[in-house]
């Protein structure tokens, strides 16, 4: 990758204890790195903490990235941190507004990969519209963190016409998925596998909030509830929904939108396509009356030219979620059972 901001000079080639220690290396790691690449008012004043006005209902996220290899197909850790956070307040109907950036680094981790993470991470930043206003920054033995882990918060402001929960879901409600599913997974299979395609499968990652804030301009509280399909997959969030609204799910599986190479590797792989872990897709359950339109609209986003009607909502199988294959017989879909592949976000 051509990184697209140069990399300062720092006096190690790899992250060492002392840029943890409190003192002069993590002061220069920092001034030279952290804070220079990611500046904003907020930042720039280097507290343990930023001080900021919201006015209106706040929508909170925090999540946690151990994933493994940190640099995959299609993206790296960093980006995947700031998307993953950014997405959460999204499906909360929630417009991000800031973030916070902790890291667990490995000693030993190259300073080139390190700046490739932040300039990710200035990126998807961008591209989402926040600001990373506080963070942390700490280094453990080598052999002690994987190379880095990485540590979101974020905050947001509810959209007006938001009113997304689970309570709002009733029989007749449509589920609709915003692009082809279980690519990031394969995408991370590929990679600790050693799988080969005819293309490159590339992760998914991408952030969703302007898309969704599109939807909600247009749509408002018609949107029921939203959900990104992450571990577990389309499967394991569904079953979720069915258990707390004790309504029934039904879903066509010829409509389930999967890129055939990722298809084809599933089934190479013996995995189902549903478990599948994504992270640049969500679902939505929507009123019947505007599942047309809000297709129509989605589809005509980037992040939505993939999207499909995949099933239902009805009362005659509450808790559980069916699915309708190709050739016509249902069987039931249940939670994922184990870990299909770990360290994947």
């Amino acid at each position: 990758m051509q990184l697209s901001c140069p990399m300062p000079k720092f006096d190690f080639d790899v992250i060492t204890l002392g840029h943890g220690s409190g003192g002069l290396l993590t002061h220069k790691l920092l001034q030279s790195g952290v804070f220079d690449i990611l500046k904003n008012d907020l930042l720039d004043q280097q507290h343990d903490g930023a001080s900021f006005t919201l006015h209106g209902k706040v929508a909170f996220s925090s999540d946690s990235y151990v994933i493994t290899p940190a640099f995959f197909p299609g993206g790296n850790i960093g980006e995947l941190a700031i998307n993953g956070t950014v997405n959460d307040l999204a499906m909360c109907g929630a417009i991000p507004q800031y973030l916070s950036l902790a890291f667990i680094i490995e000693e030993g981790l190259p300073m080139t990969e390190f700046w490739e993470i932040l300039v990710r991470i200035k990126e998807a930043a961008r591209k989402a519209n926040i600001s990373i206003v506080t963070g942390d920054t700490k280094v453990v033995e080598k052999g002690k963190g994987d190379k880095i882990f990485v540590n979101t918060s974020g905050i947001g402001l509810v959209h007006p016409k938001a009113n997304i929960h689970h309570r709002n879901i009733e029989a007749g409600d449509k589920v609709i998925v915003s692009g082809n599913i279980a690519t990031h997974g394969i995408a991370i299979m590929s990679v600790r596998k050693g799988l080969e395609f005819e293309t490159s499968i590339e992760s998914d990652t991408i952030n969703l909030n302007h898309t969704v804030e599109k939807l909600l301009d247009r749509f408002g509280n018609d949107i029921k509830f939203l959900r990104d399909p992450t571990r577990g997959g389309v499967a394991s969030v569904l079953n979720e929904i069915a258990e707390l609204t004790h309504l029934g799910f039904e879903l066509d599986q010829k409509n389930i939108p999967v890129d055939e190479q990722v298809e084809g590797a599933c089934e190479m792989l013996g995995l189902d396509p549903l478990y599948v872990a994504n992270e640049g897709l969500f679902l939505a359950v929507v009123k019947a009356e505007i599942a047309d339109a809000f297709l129509s609209l989605l589809r005509q986003d980037e992040n939505g030219k993939n999207a499909a009607e995949i099933g239902a909502v009805n009362t005659e199988h509450p808790g559980k979620v069916l699915l309708k294959s190709k050739i016509g017989g249902r069987r039931v879909v249940n939670y994922l059972t184990g870990e299909q592949l770990p360290r994947i976000c």
